[in-house]
């Protein structure tokens, strides 16, 4: 068995802020070396006995625990037998908490160091006992007696005689976290150097989870002594399960650009409103094309919240034959892409995927038609002469009719025509259709038939 013990340092003043529970932070971080993590007053204990294996050793072990990042700036190391003895040697480690404690003989560790003989320090010291040695060396029956079993139960513990018997530190299902600002701030945008720590702890919640953030919820909480709201709340959704915290950092920043705060704030909250597993890619056993930049999500939901929503379109087709009814535009991104893929998920269960934008079902004859690179608004009426369209001079037929009768359901937009390639020596290649019914604008006694221009091939 072999125990390492951890103790967060205060954070010097100007800095970011600091966490209001900073060792449930590191309790969280360590999880990563071994699921037997516990939390001893501020003190959190780690056995890694059987992980070291894993580091290739235990010393090196020991150095990824000290080199790594941490939630928490500062540390304190220590290292011993039991978790009693790890935890004295952080009472004695050295001043820069950096540097691992050095390891101490347990016979020779201060008295002081062992929580269960705190009561008793004063009276034992008067009849020389100042070390665990010494301690271990008095009559037990004694020492029962005059001082309590919970002595003799530690310093068994501490000894390896019995068992280290904790609750072991687990994750719990809904991610929150504060951090009180080491400064009251008036603008929204300074809050986010703050959330940098909140999102990376966010981080290791999600790693040991394995699942990635789809909804957040960031609030800050204000000086009460103001006439004004309390507290302030901003919601980020994203498309795509994600645990890339710099995204989710830079999409903060875009949004908090357009927050205004009432009153100074003093406080930042981030919990997680909804989470999702996530599949892990596989590695290559070649050598990987390194890719640059954001992916097209990413890049769609920072300029949806730099922007705005209405700025930002995105394509949704629809199951219609008629080709004005095909697809429409509507908002995209962090208020659109991703408020969409929260009502698809929240509807149908179902993760946005390209298989929910699918081609349109058609016969097979439409699906062969030849569609315009351009389609547009309004069809435009063409001239006839002797029934036969022109457009800036007479068309040529190249090929078609292409049938289309679709829309029996809308009432007046029922569509009924017969689609062409037409050639113009002015304007090149034309989609025109030839509406076998009389439109709107068609006189009544009129017996020629109506030509529209629909569309123009690139």
């Amino acid at each position: 068995m072999h125990w390492i013990a951890l103790l967060p340092e205060p954070v010097p003043h100007g800095t970011a802020g600091t966490l209001t529970d900073p060792s449930a932070a590191l309790g969280w971080w360590a999880l990563r070396y071994t699921p037997k993590v516990a939390r001893v007053g501020e003190a959190i204990v780690l056995e890694v006995s059987s992980s070291a294996r894993l580091w290739h050793g235990l010393p090196a072990l020991i150095t990824d625990i000290i080199q790594s990042n941490k939630p928490v700036a500062l540390v304190k190391y220590a290292q011993g037998a039991s978790s009693l003895i790890a935890i004295s040697q952080l009472a004695i480690a050295p001043s820069r908490p950096e540097q691992a404690a050095a390891v101490w003989p347990a016979d020779d560790l201060p008295l002081h160091t062992l929580a269960a003989a705190l009561p008793h320090v004063d009276t034992l010291e008067r009849i020389g006992v100042r070390t665990w040695g010494q301690l271990r060396t008095l009559p037990r029956d004694g020492l029962s007696r005059r001082f309590g079993a919970a002595l003799l139960d530690a310093l068994d513990q501490a000894y390896g005689a019995r068992p280290d018997i904790y609750p072991w530190l687990t994750l719990p299902d809904v991610f929150e976290a504060s951090l009180e600002l080491s400064a009251q701030v008036d603008t929204a945008i300074a809050l986010l150097f703050a959330a940098h720590r909140l999102l990376a702890q966010l981080k290791v919640w999600l790693q040991l989870r394995h699942q990635g953030v789809l909804a957040l919820e960031l609030i800050w909480l204000m000086d009460e002594r103001r006439d004004t709201a309390h507290q302030g709340t901003l919601l980020l959704r994203t498309a795509q399960a994600t645990q890339d915290c710099h995204h989710l950092q830079r999409l903060l920043g875009e949004h908090l650009a357009h927050v205004t705060l009432p009153a100074p704030a003093h406080t930042l909250r981030l919990r997680s409103v909804e989470v999702a597993p996530l599949r892990s890619l596989s590695a290559s056993l070649l050598p990987d094309e390194i890719r640059g930049g954001d992916n097209l999500h990413q890049t769609m939901e920072r300029l949806s919240a730099r922007l705005g929503s209405q700025a930002v379109l995105q394509l949704q087709p629809h199951l219609d034959h008629r080709p004005e009814c095909m697809q429409t535009w509507h908002e995209t991104a962090t208020q659109s892409v991703a408020a969409y893929a929260y009502n698809t998920r929240a509807t149908t269960g179902k993760y946005i995927n390209k298989s929910n934008f699918s081609a349109v079902d058609t016969d097979a004859n439409w699906a062969q038609a030849q569609a315009p690179t351009w389609l547009l608004d309004t069809p435009l009426k063409l001239a006839t002469v002797q029934h036969h369209p022109h457009y800036l001079g007479p068309l040529t037929l190249l090929a078609g009719p292409q049938r289309l009768e679709s829309g029996w359901w809308d009432g007046d937009q029922m569509a009924l025509r017969d689609y062409y390639v037409a050639r113009s020596l002015q304007s090149g290649l034309l989609w025109i259709y030839r509406d076998r019914l009389p439109g709107a604008s068609t006189p009544l006694n009129s017996s020629e038939p109506c030509w529209y221009l629909h569309g123009l091939f690139a």
